[in-house]
């Protein structure tokens, strides 16, 4: 069961603070996180899942994913390829873990151009996600205020998408999450800035898919999902700091990566997590 937060922390020392502690109880916990993802980045997503402390569940067909969703910790519904099993999946895992009270984390891959993820993903967004995840353009698409990016690129910045996100957050009841250099989390009334990360995790396929699968293992352990937003952002930004000192390119990052998460320690987390 996740634990209540004894406050709402919302002063950067007080969410780094709650950073390390959520980190340290994913990786006690280990909870059990159901992926609804793309095809491109299932093993990928699999690996940052158990590299975190966390299990991953890929259970994504009719009939199965919702019953799954009612005894998951976590779900991670990503719109990067819906086809036709998914599509019919993914309503009926998101209905069946809100009315379990498993968080979900909602992401809405390269929408607003696309016509057949767009309704899907209007179909999903009123069924109230946890938690919505994905980069400036997507999250301007979203909320109705843009029509979306270059395929899977953002053609927004962070800062273009902060009122989108922050109206966002107050009209669906969920915890939003910008991607990108600087990474921005509101509920609405709070908000956040990581400033960790590397521009090496755009270079590899599911640098930003795996991360909703993290939000979903971090919500699991605590009722204040925008400071378990800010957590998972934060550990997952640290580590891919470490895995860039090292890494000659993508190929190496993608490995080195894995091994930072697996490493990071909560005293480490503590340290370094930059927010703002």
């Amino acid at each position: 069961m996740p634990h209540t937060s004894p406050s709402h922390p919302g002063r950067p020392d007080d969410l780094v603070a709650f950073a390390a502690q959520a980190l340290g109880r994913v990786q006690n916990e280990s909870p059990l996180v159901q992926c609804l993802t793309n095809a491109v980045v299932t093993g990928f997503t699999a690996n940052v899942v158990l590299a975190v402390g966390a299990a991953p569940a890929m259970v994504d067909i009719p009939d199965e994913a919702g019953p799954f969703a009612r005894v998951a910790s976590g779900v991670l519904v990503n719109l990067g390829t819906p086809r036709a099993e998914q599509r019919a999946a993914m309503p009926e895992a998101a209905r069946a873990a809100a009315e379990a009270g498993t968080p979900w984390v909602l992401d809405p891959v390269a929408i607003g151009a696309l016509p057949v993820r767009t309704a899907l993903a209007a179909d999903l967004l009123a069924l109230r996600p946890t938690v919505i995840r994905g980069n400036a353009s997507e999250i301007i698409a979203l909320a109705g205020a843009g029509g979306g990016g270059r395929g899977v690129d953002a053609s927004h910045g962070v800062g273009d998408a902060e009122d989108a996100a922050a109206q966002l957050a107050r009209t669906a009841g969920s915890v939003v999450a910008v991607s990108g250099p600087v990474d921005y989390v509101t509920d609405g009334t709070r908000s956040a800035r990581i400033a960790n990360g590397d521009a090496l995790l755009t270079r590899v396929t599911g640098g930003g898919c795996a991360l909703g699968a993290v939000m979903a293992a971090f919500a699991a352990v605590d009722e204040d999902r925008f400071a378990t937003t800010v957590a998972a952002t934060s550990a997952y930004t640290v580590a891919a700091e470490s895995a860039a000192r090292t890494a000659a390119g993508p190929g190496s990052f993608a490995v080195g990566f894995l091994d930072a998460l697996a490493a990071l320690t909560p005293e480490d987390l503590a340290k370094r997590a930059e927010v703002s």
